[in-house]
């Protein structure tokens, strides 16, 4: 929001949510029905062709949204060194409304000017016009109005909207409040205008003009140069006539220089030219790529789950991992794009930078229900290993393994690697003990007596035994799961902590994989249930509490958090990729995998010092089906 808004600075549809699309609804259904019904020349290809052209303003964007925040995460040719963080995430959430917009004016563009029902596909002086009022009459006009768009009042009252965001992505160059949105729009629709009513225009040229202006706008503020120097040294006149994202970056930063809209040769002619372009152009060209010092390795939980990552949607990926039904109208998509990536290799999905350490999340392209299939077990653990191997070879001082990439099955705990590989200087770590302290931690004061029941996991047992040892009872409905416990406790005043009961009263769960609908209906009202799987178990009880999956709520001062880990909250991230970075942090040259487990007490000490917190018991609806 600018500092202080002026009229029409929101947009008129938005009280209507996620149903502002439905305005487009009855020109697209009537071109349809029209085109379907009408015969011969009586057919509009270009009314027809509307929709598609927004829809297909909607992928281009979105192209380039995926496609910048992969480029900053490994930060080859970063501009700006700064985080991004929620806040700007939610301002830009709205960058859509000026599609819609763009769709409103080509409906009404179409039923006010009768040419344009029968325009023809191309016309070559149509496109040669389009190009020469670009260059002269938009970006002259550009230059002064955004040059105007800088005055104190005009920038206190709405550019100072779009100024908000220091470090650019994509979307943020269609920021801005309804009121200049208006501007742009009028501007830009000189040259189409005047083509419509001189009769040279075609489809080509319109869709190819606003297809112009987003890849043009796009490009301009991405967070990392891409023009290579070979382009400027072979067309050397190229530089007055486009500019490159580091160009444009510095009138985010310096705010009075580089006003031209994709041609730099207004800013040359009237002096506002900011003289470090070059500087900054060749500076950023040089920025080598990021190695970090920890790597946090995770998996996709789904095939629709790639949507939600930060490469995916932006507006799913700032919010907890929900199902929602028109995403999985997506999955054929989704499919596709994880057969690309079947024998594919991990890749980098996040960086972020807390106490001087770069810190990366990688992303093995498989998803749940490929894990839980044991014929898969070779091809995963090859991706893990070759992740490994790769961090090892770029110095990485410690990988932390998430979810399933640390199976008892699949790889011992991660043991399996440090057995082929004995010469890893990289630590391999699955942070077990942390995620046992978080457990522990979460259990009320004066609690007696717990439930257990889940499928048993390294942790599962620590902490059962940890229970046992501080004169807690922990009960268990299934005997094969007591036998497994009890062998594991180490003496007979423990083991008589340990019991089998099918009462289902106690007022304390602690849940695994395998947890039924029907045993959480048993339990009584109020129940606490705490989860001590990578997992989270579908809540089935309203009248009960339900915790994270271990998990703990991490430091202002860690950078560039922009999106949420699965189904955590806002900068709350998975156990195992905290210990991670503690382990880096404290300097703990140490594996911790296989049956190894790290002091509790320790890195539960260490996590706290350095920033973390408990994350709150949540009384609302938190988990949502994962699907399978």
């Amino acid at each position: 929001m600018a500092s202080k808004p002026g009229i029409l600075t929101d947009w008129p549809w938005k009280p209507l949510g996620s149903f502002k699309y439905l305005i487009l609804a009855p020109w697209v259904l009537h071109s349809i029905y029209s085109f379907i019904t009408k015969d011969g020349k009586e057919r509009s290809l270009p009314y027809l062709l509307i929709f598609p052209s927004i829809f297909w303003r909607m992928l281009h964007n979105q192209i380039w949204i995926s496609f910048s925040r992969y480029r900053t995460a490994n930060g080859k040719n970063r501009i700006v060194d700064k985080s991004i963080e929620f806040e700007q995430v939610d301002r830009e959430s709205n960058w859509d409304d000026q599609v819609i917009l763009s769709g409103i004016v080509f409906y009404v563009v179409y039923m006010t000017f009768s040419g344009v029902p029968h325009m023809p596909l191309w016309r070559t002086d149509g496109v040669i016009l389009t190009i020469l009022l670009h260059m002269g009459p938009v970006e002259f006009l550009y230059y002064w109005l955004h040059k105007a768009l800088h005055h104190h009042y005009l920038y206190l009252h709405y550019h100072s909207h779009h100024h908000s965001s220091i470090v650019t992505e994509p979307i943020s160059s269609v920021i801005h409040p309804f009121a200049e949105h208006l501007a742009y729009f009028l501007l830009f629709s000189i040259p189409q205008l005047t083509t419509i009513l001189m009769g040279k225009s075609s489809v080509v040229a319109i869709v190819g003009y606003i297809t112009y202006i987003d890849f043009m706008n796009n490009m301009g503020h991405c967070n990392f140069e891409m023009i290579p120097r070979m382009v400027f040294s072979a067309f050397a006149l190229l530089k007055y006539l486009m500019y490159t994202p580091s160009y444009h970056s510095l009138h985010h930063t310096e705010i009075r220089t580089n006003y031209s809209l994709f041609m730099p040769i207004y800013d040359y002619i009237f002096g506002t030219m900011n003289k470090s372009s070059d500087l900054l152009y060749e500076k950023s060209l040089k920025q080598p790529e990021e190695i970090p010092d920890v790597v946090h390795l995770t998996h996709l939980v789904t095939p629709q789950s790639i949507y939600h990552l930060r490469l995916g949607f932006t507006s799913l990926a700032s919010k907890p991992y929900t199902s929602k039904w028109y995403i999985r109208a997506l999955w054929p998509l989704a499919f596709s794009v994880m057969l690309t990536w079947t024998h594919g290799r991990s890749y980098i999905l996040e960086r972020n930078r807390f106490n001087k350490f770069n810190i990366q999340t990688w992303v093995v392209p498989k998803f749940k229900k490929q894990y839980l299939s044991k014929w898969r077990n070779e091809s995963i653990n090859s991706l893990i290993e070759e992740a490994i191997l790769k961090a090892d070879k770029n110095g990485i001082k410690v990988l932390s393994l998430g979810l399933f990439n640390q199976g008892d099955e699949l790889n011992r705990y991660g043991e399996l690697y440090i057995l082929r590989n004995p010469n890893l200087k990289t630590k391999v770590v699955d942070g077990s003990s942390l995620a046992v302290a978080v457990v522990l931690n979460k259990i009320p004061e004066g609690t007696t007596q717990v439930f257990f029941r889940g499928n048993l996991s390294k942790v599962a047992y620590f902490v059962s035994s940890a229970l046992c040892q501080m004169g807690i009872q922990v009960v268990t409905s299934h005997k094969d799961e007591y036998e497994k416990l009890n062998a594991k406790l180490k003496n007979i005043e423990c083991r008589n902590k340990l019991v089998v009961s099918q009462r289902y009263d106690e007022k304390v769960w602690l849940v695994g994989d395998g947890l039924t609908k029907e045993e959480q209906l048993k339990a009584s009202k109020g129940t606490l249930f705490i989860p001590f799987a990578q997992f989270p178990p579908k809540k089935w009880r309203k009248d009960c509490l339900y915790h994270t999956t271990p998990a703990m709520m991490s430091p202002k001062s860690f950078q560039n958090i922009d999106s949420c880990e699965n189904w955590l909250p806002r900068r709350a991230m998975s156990a195992s990729r905290v210990a991670g970075v503690i382990h880096a942090l404290e300097g703990w040259n140490v594996d911790e995998c296989g049956n190894t487990m790290f002091n509790v007490e320790k890195i539960w000490e260490a996590s706290l010092r350095h920033g973390f917190r408990p994350l709150p018991i949540l009384t609302g609806s938190y988990y949502h089906e994962i699907d399978a």
